[in-house]
């Protein structure tokens, strides 16, 4: 037995671009470096916050075996995903789903929608019995609060981009996993949509007792609905700790500029605080060779942050974070 359901064991991926022949031909791009983690086996939301290109999504087609780490392992109940999928695929597909970025892209634009979900119910839980395959999808989506009589039966141009999306709710609801993987799935819907579609995300949670990998790089949305928070800044994590207290007393610098960037209100003056005037998306462009992978922007930058790359240690109250301005890593300094 394992206490954990998904676990990153000092995992790195590196893709290769270009020409030449093996892993050093051509120009190689390292999206993740010795990256560890767990989400235990309990119910719960971990969210993996970070801009885009700091690698969240690579770590999604890790989790679900669509790529293999260069180096480490990704397990899943103890076991390798690769070994999963070669023993009992089904199985792992039933336990572990997900929802993607493109509430459009996943559905076959020649078929209704009805048979997405009558394909899992007959492949993945051997139901083969029609009609009470249609109970059971009228009844999930009911608890989901969607009508049925306004959804079955159309084509996905005909759904918008918030139906189509809490169609994969439902579909979670019908197969039950105990891991969702969630990969900026409120980005391309409506706002008006995201909280209706993080509500019915909780309930899952609260009634099934899922647990979820919840991707994005809006800390809003992850601090809405997550138990713990882990940031990634070009492929390295860099904090890690109750999402409550990790929006509230952000530790790393690169944390401190994400919750700085958020529009929150403020009670005292009455209005909203000004997101910072900076462009996160412009840190994919400034990676460093070397060191610390956030020192180009950071405010503290030392001379250490050139030379070495900080361990992810811990803090206290769960907290874990990679920089030289805490733990014994400061006292050397």
């Amino acid at each position: 037995m394992t206490d954990h359901l998904l676990k990153f064991d000092n995992v790195s991926m590196i893709f290769k671009i270009g020409g030449g022949l093996g892993l050093f031909g051509g120009k190689r791009v390292v999206a993740l470096n010795d990256v560890s983690f767990t989400i235990p086996d309990k119910p719960g939301i971990v969210a993996l916050v970070g801009e885009s290109g700091s690698g969240k999504s690579t770590i999604a087609r890790l989790a679900l075996g669509l790529l293999r780490p260069t180096v480490g392992q990704v397990l899943y109940r103890g076991r390798e995903i690769s070994e999963w999928l070669k023993s009992d695929k089904y199985r792992f597909r039933r336990e572990v789903q997900a929802v993607f970025q493109d509430p459009y892209g996943i559905y076959n634009p020649y078929y209704k929608v009805d048979r997405v979900l009558y394909l899992a119910l007959r492949k993945l839980m051997r139901i083969n019995d029609r009609e009470y395959a249609q109970s059971l999808i009228v009844n999930a989506m009911k608890t989901l609060g969607m009508r049925p009589e306004e959804v079955l039966g159309r084509y996905p141009h005909q759904l918008s981009g918030g139906e189509r999306q809490r169609l994969m709710l439902v579909l979670s609801l019908l197969i039950k996993p105990r891991l969702l993987i969630a990969d900026e799935p409120v980005s391309m819907i409506d706002a008006s949509l995201r909280a209706i579609f993080l509500e019915n995300l909780l309930e899952l949670k609260k009634t099934l007792g899922i647990s979820c990998l919840y991707i994005t790089h809006d800390l809003i949305t992850a601090n809405y609905v997550a138990d713990e928070i882990i940031v990634l800044c070009h492929g390295k994590i860099v904090e890690i700790g109750d999402a409550t207290n990790v929006i509230r007393d952000p530790l790393h610098p690169y944390t401190k500029l994400l919750v700085d960037s958020m529009l929150l209100p403020d009670p005292r003056a009455g209005k909203a605080i000004e997101a910072a005037s900076i462009d996160v998306r412009s840190l994919s462009e400034l990676k460093p060779e070397k060191g610390c992978v956030f020192r180009y922007r950071c405010p503290y930058a030392m001379k250490v942050c050139v030379e070495g790359v900080p361990d992810l240690i811990e803090v206290g109250d769960g907290r874990k974070v990679a920089c030289y301005l805490y733990g014994e890593q400061a006292s050397s300094v």
